[in-house]
């Protein structure tokens, strides 16, 4: 095995999938941690990827689930580790950026890992060490209103520091514009001063490849998808090819997300006239059943080949109504459960293609289908394929999109991507 990876949470999982699918590395994704019995399935694979729902759980379950990962992947002879969190450097000033990639550098006996959470295809870039979203700073992007993880610092160096007791420290895009054995040079002078996070510049995608092939050879990687690509793509030569995706049946998309970048898809879903739904957390509150119940009468006669909107995308300020009434917590897992007893609902009645948008939806999601595996197909948009799941013995297409991800048409143009 090439790479084995740990990414933070299911949209980030397929995220990096698509990169290293895109590149010729084959690719299967696990959800949870997998266990012995998973060995031979992932035999005939360059990469794993395992699916980790621990973004924004308490740092202890973090850690430990990372960990038994870890074991896993090592057990399965994957040659580089790989820890995968967002492009928006998702976290706070406890992690779990930083303690989980405290335990996986200690336990691989890494000196020195890179930290590049970039993706200029999707507008993160770094310079200066800052993270930039398009081109305002992640602390002036919709990022700041997140409502788990909110962004009030651009400074990687800074987010990075507030939460590990290693030594961080910067290699700059002058550097980086030198190409690989620049990189390499100052990956290894830091190291020997005891620096253990290399925060990276990134500007363009070429910035990536040069960084991938810096770490060939390094035991322990960190960042978003985005470097998924530089790697797989000096991994290439190696890989064994991609997976082709093509299913049909009636199509559904399913929005837990309340990005700014879901807010705009829902929108021209609705423009477009197509047939949408939403689930109003409040009347959750009073009676999930009636909801889901009223839900499914609404969606029974509409079901097709066009698809449907079931969404609870909302703005900053009424998520932050919500959760005043309800609590944060409350409000987040009474939406996300609701909305993975849907998924559910609406696959038992033969839906067999599934957008999901949301990192902790699509979490809830496969884990209300019993989905524990993911074939990983093409790439609809940077950062988000279509998979492939078998829930009860049918194939079922999913695509699980990161809130930010994807272009303003992407519930309608996806589905092109699986004939």
């Amino acid at each position: 095995m090439l790479l084995g990876c740990i990414a933070d949470d299911f949209t980030g999982a397929t995220d990096l999938a698509s990169m290293l699918v895109e590149e010729g590395i084959k690719t299967i994704q696990f959800i949870g941690v997998p266990t012995k019995a998973h060995l031979d399935a992932a035999r005939g694979y360059d990469a794993v990827v395992v699916a980790l729902k621990s973004r924004t759980t308490p740092v202890a379950e973090a850690v430990a689930l990372s960990r038994q990962a870890l074991d896993w992947l090592r057990e399965a002879g994957a040659e580089q580790i790989f820890f995968k969190y967002c492009s928006t450097f998702d976290s706070t000033p406890d992690g779990n950026i930083g303690p989980v990639a405290d335990m996986l550098a200690t336990e691989i006996g890494a000196s020195i890992t890179v930290v590049s959470p970039a993706l200029p295809a999707n507008g993160r870039t770094v310079y200066k060490g800052h993270l930039f979203v398009g081109d305002q700073p992640l602390d002036e992007s919709g990022m700041r209103d997140h409502p788990l993880t909110p962004m009030t610092d651009s400074s990687l160096i800074r987010l990075l520091a507030a939460q590990t007791p290693a030594r961080v420290d910067l290699v700059d895009h002058g550097t980086v514009r030198q190409g690989r054995g620049a990189i390499r040079a100052r990956l290894d002078a830091m190291a020997d001063i005891g620096v253990r996070y290399a925060v990276i510049d990134v500007i363009v995608d070429a910035d990536l490849v040069e960084i991938g092939a810096a770490c060939t050879g390094l035991k322990f990687v960190s960042g978003g998808s985005g470097l998924g690509l530089g790697i797989a793509r000096n991994l290439s030569s190696k890989g064994s090819g991609a997976l082709r995706v093509s299913i049909t049946g009636p199509a559904a998309v399913i929005s837990g997300s309340c990005s700014l970048a879901t807010n705009r898809q829902v929108a021209l879903m609705q423009a477009k006239g197509l047939p949408t739904y939403r689930i109003d957390p409040m009347a959750l509150a009073n009676d999930p059943d009636a909801v889901v119940s009223h839900f499914l009468d609404w969606a029974a006669p509409q079901l097709g080949d066009a698809p449907i909107l079931v969404y609870a995308t909302a703005t900053p300020d009424k998520v932050r109504q919500v959760q005043q009434k309800l609590g944060v917590a409350a409000s987040g897992q009474l939406v996300e459960s609701t909305l993975a007893r849907i998924a559910k609902e609406l696959v038992e009645r033969g839906v067999r293609r599934l957008i999901v948008a949301g990192g902790e939806t699509s979490g809830a999601v496969v884990g209300a289908l019993g989905i524990d595996a993911l074939a990983i197909g093409a790439t609809i948009a940077p950062g988000v394929p279509w998979t492939i799941a078998d829930v009860n013995g049918s194939k079922v297409a999913l695509a699980l999109k990161s809130g930010n991800f994807g272009p303003v048409d992407f519930f309608l143009s996806a589905w092109e991507k699986l004939s």
